[in-house]
């Protein structure tokens, strides 16, 4: 069975690295882009948040994840991870040292599921305990004297329970130019899981959409902002930014991190796509009032959508704008996205991030502009 989990493999990074890019050069031909622009990983521990499932075994207890194949359910096999090179240092470090602690601590160990690791660039470390059974007093006293002892941040989860010892999220930070940008990355929610990619893709975004010598400033709207990732990395080039998102848990990161930033240019609003194209079709429409689309001179929007891509809806809406910045990470649906957008604009810029090293995920930016 091929192996469906990352072999390290940092000798061989390179090569596997032009491999890919060599796919996306092949598979966009026919849409002459410009020079592949190619932004590599780090060649291990390039991972800042990972999960465990957790095996008992007599008195010992260790961490599996499971290789699968083409059918998950049937052809799979646990494979013990002592150690997990995909992952940050810090995470590997602390992955022995956690199961040492709860191995003889009965009010941890007992009917433990599954532990998941949240780490960032700028050092904090949240953990989540997941458990099969109730979590009750006794345990969460044993969980503090542990977070103590490791020095992190502890969650406990069970059904219909999550205790936060101290919070659900850990602070990012992230380098955009020559600015240091703080990001609030909360338990359970999309972060971009390659933070020195990530780092890279900011800064090619943000290069991509800098106004030109004498340009004014205008509007830019981003669809699935998330927490504001790419939001605030932008705003300096443009007159006024917002983001639109429907998770109330992103919103609310994002809020926090327009404020920790001190940025006064962007909104981000709890709004669909569908919502925020019906605004902009009928001024008098219910989201159009609400969020004062009116008051907005959008040039350029920016979207990081799913795997599935740009719906129709939304893809000829996104057709109208100057200027598309599409994030994908499906080269598959962005192809066929670009077979409908190449009708209306040229690609000005194209570019691979390796958010995931030794796997055949590619992670493509393309900067669009109308013709």
């Amino acid at each position: 069975m091929a192996s469906s989990l990352p072999r390290v493999t940092p000798e061989l990074y390179p090569q596997l690295l032009q491999e890919k890019a060599d796919l996306l050069r092949q598979q966009f031909a026919a849409f002459q882009p410009p020079e592949l622009e190619v932004f590599e990983s780090p060649a291990s521990h390039y991972r800042m948040r990972t999960e465990f499932r957790v095996w008992h075994e007599g008195d010992d207890l260790f961490y599996i994840m499971f290789e699968v194949a083409e059918d998950p359910k049937k052809d799979r096999r646990q494979v013990r991870m002592d150690e997990f090179p995909v992952a940050s240092r810090a995470i590997n470090d602390l992955m022995p040292r956690l199961l040492d602690a709860i191995r003889d601590q009965p009010l941890l160990r007992r009917k433990l599921f599954q532990v998941e690791f949240l780490h960032s660039l700028a050092g904090e470390m949240l953990v989540t305990l997941i458990y099969h059974r109730k979590l009750e007093e006794e345990w969460e006293a044993a969980a503090r004297q542990l977070q103590v002892e490791l020095g992190v941040m502890l969650i406990g989860r069970a059904r219909k329970q999550k205790i936060v010892l101290k919070r659900d999220y850990v602070l990012e930070e992230l380098q955009v130019g020559e600015r240091k940008l703080t990001y609030k990355q909360v338990e359970g929610s999309f972060t971009q899981p390659n933070a020195c990619v990530c780092e890279k893709m900011l800064a090619w975004a943000r290069d991509v959409s800098r106004p030109q010598a004498e340009e004014e400033k205008r509007d830019l709207v981003e669809l699935y902002c998330g927490n504001g990732n790419f939001t605030l990395a932008l705003a300096e080039n443009f007159r006024r930014v917002l983001g639109t998102e429907i998770s109330r848990t992103s919103v609310a990161a994002g809020q926090y991190n327009i404020e920790a930033n001190g940025i006064n240019n962007v909104r981000i609003e709890r709004m669909s796509a569908e919502d925020f194209s019906a605004g902009l079709t009928d001024p008098e429409s219910k989201p159009a009032r609400k969020f004062a689309l009116a008051d907005y001179d959008f040039s350029t929007v920016l979207v990081d959508p799913p795997r599935a891509g740009l719906d129709a809806t939304t893809l000829e809406q996104v057709s109208r704008y100057e200027r598309i910045i599409y994030i994908s990470c499906n080269p598959d649906t962005l192809a066929d996205n670009l077979e409908t957008l190449s009708k209306t604009h040229r690609i000005e810029r194209f570019a691979f991030f390796d958010q995931f090293p030794y796997t055949h995920h590619r992670e493509a930016g393309v900067y669009l502009v109308k013709m």
